[in-house]
């Protein structure tokens, strides 16, 4: 005789369905201003201010971006690349200090080592925002307020990516390969570069990532230290656009379309070296 069968219990099922639908939520969540966005950058400052932001009616994104384009001869991409320059040459740097450092603090013992990795910890913990008066102070010493060096400098070093740098160094560099080189007859900076920065490539593009998304929207450095409106980054400049839009409804397209291509960048940095920054992110969270 068999025995009947067991029922499958309804809470597994429950507990997938609510899984599933909270990512779904997520998602929609995540992908709802991007839409509004996509849609927006179609519409003139008539359909913006109609509420009609949704609809395609009125498709007018050609002519928004030649607006764009134009207006006050091309200042927006005058802003566009002053961001890549800040964003991409500040994250390349910042990556490849935070990778050395990293791996100094991982590889070789010196004296208070552990203290001062402490010192690097606690500066993770001041928020950028408190320490910008400080830096303009300071920049304002040496005359590099309202430069590009003012930007670009305070955001060289990040004691996050220095800490992230160590937990991979530790992960991806056995110093098995670093005494074989050094047996070798490699000096030590031949070392690093050779070997030890190739082997923690998933920890630099990581670091990269971070500092390139957190530099790109950076608003407040950027309003405290610069003045001159074609030295300004893509969020000050749309920034003072909208401060605009009171008096002049004009800038709405202006404004909206701007912000949609300034999405870009991001989108082709998180996709062209997603590979490298899952194995970084996989790694970290076992290490």
């Amino acid at each position: 005789m068999t025995s009947p069968a067991v029922p499958r219990r309804p809470s597994r099922w429950l507990s997938r369905t609510a899984v599933n639908g909270t990512l779904l939520l997520s998602v929609l969540y995540t992908l709802f201003p991007l839409v509004w966005l996509v849609t927006a950058a179609t519409k003139d400052t008539g359909g913006l201010l109609s509420g009609e932001a949704f609809s395609f009616k009125g498709f007018d994104l050609g002519h928004n971006l030649s607006q764009l384009a134009s207006y006050n001869d091309g200042v927006y991409f005058r802003w566009y690349l002053n961001s890549l320059l800040y964003a991409g040459g500040g994250a390349a740097v910042c990556a490849l200090v935070s990778v050395a450092a990293g791996y100094a603090f991982d590889k070789y013992a010196f004296r208070g080592k552990e203290k001062l990795f402490g010192v690097v910890l606690l500066g993770v913990l001041v928020p950028t925002t408190a320490l910008a008066l400080p830096m303009y102070l300071l920049a304002s010493k040496v005359g590099l307020v309202n430069t590009y060096w003012s930007v670009l400098i305070p955001v060289l070093v990040n004691p996050f990516g220095v800490y992230l740098s160590r937990v991979f160094s530790a992960s991806y560099i056995p110093d098995e390969a670093l005494e074989a080189a050094r047996i070798d007859g490699a000096g030590e900076l031949r070392t690093f570069w050779s070997i030890g920065l190739r082997m923690v490539m998933p920890g630099f593009v990581t670091v990269f990532l971070f500092q390139f998304t957190a530099i790109w929207n950076n608003f407040f450095l950027p309003l405290v230290m610069l003045s001159d409106q074609k030295l300004f980054p893509l969020s000050l400049g749309l920034y003072a656009w909208n401060s605009n839009t009171h008096a002049e409804p004009g800038y709405y397209p202006l404004v909206v379309t701007g912000s949609l291509l300034a999405v870009i960048p991001l989108i082709v940095a998180f996709v062209c070296l997603q590979r490298h920054w899952r194995a970084g992110l996989a790694a970290g969270s076992v290490k």
